[in-house]
């Protein structure tokens, strides 16, 4: 891993032992995130041939995308895992955490937000709702660095896709089945009021980092 990487993970909270068991994904969970795209065949045939190439998805149909601050994100997933159902699948990219959501999600979770009347100066950060008419860069199926992940074979059309250079993208929560579980607006509203009450009160009475977090992806089924 590069150090860029690594300091991107260190920030956020997040090591490499804490987070490879949830990090691994399957072929059903590639399968799912290719069939966002409007060519899924040849997103997996992209993958087959440079599986660590991330690549550029929509949003709205097959999930939304809730994008935030990576230690405000890591607060939210410590909530959402310690006291609540768990999440979707998860990801980080560029200094961000990507939390999967329901599609819908972008739509309500603002409006959600607005009538809680939490803002910036309640510990919350901007929150930013991908949805429909929006992308998202999507990690790759493998670690850069790490082994190949099998994907699904399929037989595909030649299709060009919008193909990113790895920076910084991995996978904290990875989807592992055809039908991942994603969270609605209420579940991540819930964790976001909850995690900027921790951050006011970790600001009052601070305390030592209590290192990575395993998150538990059998507990949520």
């Amino acid at each position: 891993m590069s150090s860029t990487r690594d300091d991107l993970f260190t920030d956020a909270g997040f090591h490499a032992t804490g987070v490879d068991a949830a990090a691994r994904i399957t072929p059903e969970g590639v399968a799912w995130l290719a069939s966002a795209g409007t060519y899924p065949r040849s997103t997996l045939a992209l993958w087959e041939e440079r599986p660590a190439a991330p690549v550029v998805l929509p949003c709205g149909s097959v999930f939304d995308i809730v994008s935030a601050p990576a230690l405000f994100g890591r607060r939210m997933l410590d909530r959402l895992w310690d006291g609540g159902p768990g999440s979707g699948p998860v990801a980080v990219y560029r200094g961000r955490i990507l939390m999967f959501a329901a599609p819908g999600t972008a739509q309500r979770l603002p409006s959600l937000l607005r009538w809680e009347e939490f803002g910036r100066a309640d510990g919350m950060p901007p929150l930013l709702c991908h949805g429909t008419g929006d992308a998202v860069t999507v990690p790759a199926p493998a670690d850069p660095e790490g082994p190949d992940m099998p994907l699904p074979d399929l037989d595909v059309p030649d299709v060009d896709l919008p193909l990113l250079a790895p920076s910084g993208s991995r996978w904290l929560v990875a989807p592992d089945t055809r039908n991942p579980w994603l969270p609605g607006p209420e579940v991540l509203l819930w964790a976001a009021v909850r995690a900027a009450r921790a951050a006011v009160r970790i600001s009052i009475f601070p305390h030592p980092d209590q290192g990575a977090k395993v998150y538990d992806v059998s507990r949520r089924r």
